[in-house]
């Protein structure tokens, strides 16, 4: 028996029956949205459109072009920004100003977006609006004067070169201007040579001689007709005429050449029917080369308009910074790569046209061959012809691990004396490395124009992110018998797996 006091030995402590509680692994935060996916297609003239694909909302896909369509979808309200990337790096900013419904019921687009494009490095230019003081048109010479609507500089009257002389302080104002009279008489605004004095005026006789003499010829001009002469001496009958001078309120007719395309688009007040015609356009008007049209239609035709660009699109207020996707071969790895997955596409063409030869039934039964003496080895089999070869990787798990995806058409060649066409085939081929280096296919499609309900030819766009989680998926184009639409693929360890087919399939 132990005593009291002396000292235990070190005992085994027996395993709790409620085992300690782990602390709480931090849980990823899931991007619930809204986040949109769209496509930046610039056309030939440069002017840019936005065209909506998807959108995430509570972690799942919709379709971007009837998502709460009230009556514009969601991904298109005004003033919605979208930040345009290529393989993950940002290009620009895309500000949505309004919506374009197109009325045909099978329109690959039925919702495309217009705005303004904003590439990097440059800012929005600063335009300040400022007032105007004075609304253009109206002349402000005379501040004390009420405002008036003029039409372009008006022409100053010209001044008469030899004017006459001017009357003794008794004579009568028969040869002044008509500006000088009464405002009563209701000639102020007539010029002088309009006024006609009454005939029974005479001279006093206490008047000079010369004072008459110029009043009389003053008197006499009056008479006249109002004519452009400013000389008093009979007109030469050999002398040239004189161009007309332009008068008050009358413009010359190089004046109004000049100032017709500036001022015919300015509103002005008038009775009838416009004097002046519509200004010719500048295109219009530009002198003709002597270049023949056809020769002229012909090179237009040569030169094809340029393909349109088409760039993936984020907008998301609360997503993640974007990262590049684009991967950096070595010196000959990619020419490497590339003969690697050539060499896998065309044992997947020849697989798939020789499945199409077994289902098929033949009109006549096929004659049974007799039993050769000899053996003979099996024929090489034909190797198909490759045509718009698209071969592009990505690091899309930010990895250094590389996903090959390669687009083609392909064809074998024609047998002797064979007349047909050759059958045209489409692949699309996706691989991943494994640890050895080797290939691993993720995605294999071949089809052609009779069984695209079978399986789409599929047309890859680029990598984007599109649920936010730092990871790429893949974005193509698909046409089937149903249409044409978008999907969006992400790369697993074995295969590509379906996040959103815009045609429900």
């Amino acid at each position: 028996m132990a005593r009291p006091g002396a000292a235990q030995g070190p005992q085994l402590k027996r395993p709790s029956d409620i085992p300690q509680e782990k602390p709480p692994e931090p849980k990823k935060k899931k991007v619930k949205g809204p986040r949109a996916v769209g496509l930046y297609e610039v056309n030939s003239n440069g002017k840019g459109t936005l065209v909506p694909i998807a959108i995430l909302v509570d972690g799942k896909f919709y379709d971007a072009s009837a998502y709460k369509a009230e009556p514009v979808p969601m991904a298109l309200d005004s003033g919605t920004v979208y930040e345009v990337e290529e393989s993950g790096d940002t290009q620009g900013l895309f500000t949505v100003s309004g919506a374009l419904h197109s009325r045909n019921p099978g329109s690959v687009n039925p919702w495309v977006g217009a705005g303004s494009y904003l590439p990097n490095g440059t800012e929005t230019a600063k335009v300040t609006h400022k007032a105007e003081d004075v609304p253009v048109g109206l002349d402000t010479s005379d501040s004390d004067a009420p405002p008036r609507l003029s039409r372009g500089k008006a022409s100053k009257p010209a001044a008469p070169a030899n004017p006459s002389p001017a009357p003794a302080s008794g004579s009568p104002a028969s040869g002044t201007p008509a500006s000088s009279t009464p405002a009563g008489t209701g000639s102020s605004e007539k010029p002088a040579a309009q006024s006609t004095p009454p005939a029974s005026s005479q001279p006093s006789p206490s008047q000079p001689a010369s004072g008459s003499a110029g009043s009389a010829s003053s008197g006499q001009d009056a008479q006249k007709p109002a004519a452009p002469s400013t000389s008093e001496k009979p007109a030469d009958p050999g002398a040239k005429p004189q161009a007309p001078t332009a008068t008050e309120g009358q413009t010359s007719p190089a004046q109004a050449a000049e100032g017709q395309g500036e001022n015919y688009y300015r509103p002005t007040l008038r009775r009838g029917k416009p004097a002046q015609s519509a200004p010719q356009d500048e295109e219009d008007a530009a002198p003709k080369t002597g270049k023949p049209e056809s020769a002229a239609t012909a090179t237009a035709a040569d030169a094809g308009p340029r393909p349109v660009q088409v760039v993936p699109a984020i907008s998301d207020a609360g997503g993640p910074d974007p990262h590049s996707y684009k991967f950096f071969w070595k010196t000959g790895e990619e020419d490497e790569r590339r003969n690697q997955m050539l060499d896998l596409a065309g044992s997947e063409v020849r697989a798939y046209a020789d499945a199409l030869v077994r289902n098929q039934i033949p009109a006549k039964p096929p004659a049974a061959k007799g039993t050769a003496a000899g053996h003979k080895p099996p024929a090489k089999p034909a190797q198909p012809v490759f045509e718009n070869v698209q071969f592009r990787a990505f690091d899309v798990w930010a990895n250094n691990q590389i996903v090959m995806i390669l687009t083609a058409e392909a064809h074998f060649p024609p047998a002797a004396g064979s007349t047909a066409a050759p059958a045209q085939y489409s692949i699309t081929l996706v691989t991943r490395t494994d640890i050895y280096g080797n290939l691993r296919k993720l995605y294999s499609g071949v089809t052609d124009k009779f069984h695209l309900d079978v399986t789409p030819r599929l047309e890859l766009i680029d990598v984007v992110d599109a649920d936010g989680d730092g990871r790429g998926e893949l974005l193509f184009r698909e046409t089937t018998d149903a249409g044409t639409g978008y999907l969006i693929y992400r790369a697993t360890a074995d295969k590509l797996w379906k996040m959103f087919d815009s045609l429900g399939g």
